[in-house]
């Protein structure tokens, strides 16, 4: 299938999925910005292709950066038909182990950086009444699990505005996609975590194999980040892209069991839910 070129506009290429989504763009035949935290990260993304690979280094927390960042692209290198929101990092700890300090910086990259980025290309896309937006949040985006709360959070309220967003532009011929992935062989949860430390032996007992098992599943991951940016690509060739892609079997699996779980309270209270309405009247009494 023969691709029509796009400029994609990428944050955080270093590595994991931000690196194989450019990498399967670039050998697909489009240009990628790829945005690094540091100058041999730059000099190793435009290495990939001497004409099409471009690098910017970039805080996603510096909101005034990614502006100017973003204008700048768009001058130089040429319109961005597409936005992958895809720098992030995963934070670990129970709830109560975690400092608001840290809650704070997670919400910080990975949900104020992904919005920055989103506002400073929303203009131009709109302009041209085109355009996909694409945010890598996670399956524990859609679920909880216990142990990556503040992630799950960060995760949570990245979803809700994509969701909403997608109904605002979708007059514009803007596309909006969540990316949900389950666990991939990325440094996710290896060098690029970042771990509370632990405090309160009363957690002992959940947390303690939950760390145990995540490290040691680190790099037998089940998910190939290659063939998530396969999928990806597929997902741009299509008409009317979803808004939410789930990439994995564990991640099908414990959103599916979310699901029903979310289902069963539904069902259960439903009842009660019905019973906060104001009591209809008889109008014709």
């Amino acid at each position: 299938m023969k691709h029509t070129a796009k400029t994609f506009l990428i944050t955080g290429v270093s590595g994991g999925l931000g690196r194989a989504f450019a990498t399967a763009a670039l050998e697909a035949g489009h240009t990628v910005v790829g945005t690094v935290r540091s100058s041999t990260d730059a000099a190793a993304f435009t290495a990939l292709h001497p004409e099409r690979a471009h690098a910017r280094i970039l805080d996603v927390t510096d909101d005034a950066a990614v502006f100017t960042v973003t204008g700048e692209v768009e001058e130089a290198i040429g319109p961005v038909d597409v936005l992958i929101a895809n720098a992030g990092y995963g934070l670990e700890g129970t709830f109560e182990e975690t400092s608001l300090a840290d809650l704070r910086a997670q919400f910080g990259v990975n949900v104020f950086g992904a919005a920055a980025v989103i506002q400073a290309v929303l203009p131009f896309m709109r302009q041209r009444r085109r355009g996909h937006i694409l945010a890598v949040t996670s399956m524990g985006g859609l679920v909880g699990f216990p142990g990556v709360s503040a992630y799950c959070g960060s995760k949570f309220a990245l979803e809700g505005i994509l969701e909403a967003i997608g109904k605002e532009v979708a007059a514009f011929g803007i596309h909006v996609t969540a990316i949900e992935p389950g666990s991939f062989r990325t440094d996710w949860a290896g060098r690029s975590m970042i771990r509370a430390p632990r405090t309160i032996p009363d957690y002992d007992d959940l947390f303690g194999p939950i760390r145990v098992a995540r490290q040691k599943a680190d790099g037998r991951q089940l998910g190939s980040p290659v063939r998530a940016a396969g999928a990806l690509l597929r997902v741009l060739d299509t008409p009317d892209p979803p808004a939410h892609l789930v990439l994995g079997s564990d991640a099908l699996r414990l959103v599916r069991a979310g699901r029903e779980a979310f289902d069963h309270d539904l069902g259960t209270w439903e009842e009660l839910t019905l019973s906060t309405d104001f009591p209809q009247t008889d109008e014709k009494g």
